[in-house]
């Protein structure tokens, strides 16, 4: 799968054809002021909660190119008051077969409000399941148990995990997320954007090749093909 870094933890998937957009933040993030948005490339937009730091560009990108929208009811409501009507509203244990795979969804312990303050309903993760394989995009989460079941009862190619912490896990108990789904290829996220959640890249790589696991990170614009 070819996949693009838009920075923060916004992320282009290629699958099965299909173009996915994951949590995007994109024109007020300055790390990311290279990117121009119109170029973006979108078949379905993926939002894991309302925070305006996972969803800031949706609106824009979504009318743009038409993508169908995957959410939280909550956001669902939210999106379509802003004239966005190409939407599928889902909730944590939820799955749906869209043209380039499934969707799961899976919880996130993290809390989840909209840009105007109103309830964004739960923070959720994705789990994608398709030909070309299988990967967790876990959204905004703390380490949580329930990340044993991911390993448990799911085929986990590879992974995105946030890793800046104050905010949600940092890079330690990312560790022990990746032992948990049982997946040694993960992609950080959710670093860097401000002081709160900067973290050593080099000693972060060390800490996950010491565990056995690979952790890669992307520079904001790039494009890697990650294979399953």
């Amino acid at each position: 799968m070819n996949i693009t870094y838009y920075g923060h933890s916004c992320f282009g998937v290629e699958v099965n054809g299909s173009h996915l957009l994951f949590d995007p933040f994109i024109t007020p993030n300055k790390l990311a002021e290279g990117i121009d948005i119109t170029g973006i490339k979108a078949d379905y937009i993926l939002v894991s909660h309302g925070h305006e730091d996972h969803i800031a560009d949706a609106v824009a990108i979504a009318e743009r190119t038409g993508a169908k929208v995957v959410c939280a009811f909550e956001i669902l409501a939210w999106l379509n008051k802003k004239g966005i009507v190409n939407t599928h509203p889902m909730n944590i244990g939820g799955k749906w077969k869209f043209d380039f795979g499934n969707v799961k969804c899976v919880a996130a312990a993290h809390s989840s409000s909209l840009p105007d303050g109103t309830y964004g309903g739960n923070a959720m993760g994705f789990i994608i399941e398709s030909k070309e394989g299988n990967f967790y995009f876990a959204g905004d989460t703390a380490l949580t148990y329930d990340m044993k079941l991911i390993g448990n009862y799911r085929t986990i190619d590879f992974a995105f995990l946030p890793v800046g912490d104050n905010f949600t896990m940092g890079v330690d108990n990312a560790i022990i997320a990746a032992e948990f789904i049982n997946c040694r290829k993960i992609i950080g996220m959710h670093y860097d954007t401000n002081e709160m959640i900067k973290i050593d890249k080099k000693d972060a790589v060390r800490k996950f090749e010491n565990a056995g696991n690979e952790l890669i990170l992307f520079d904001i614009g790039e494009t890697k093909k990650i294979t399953a």
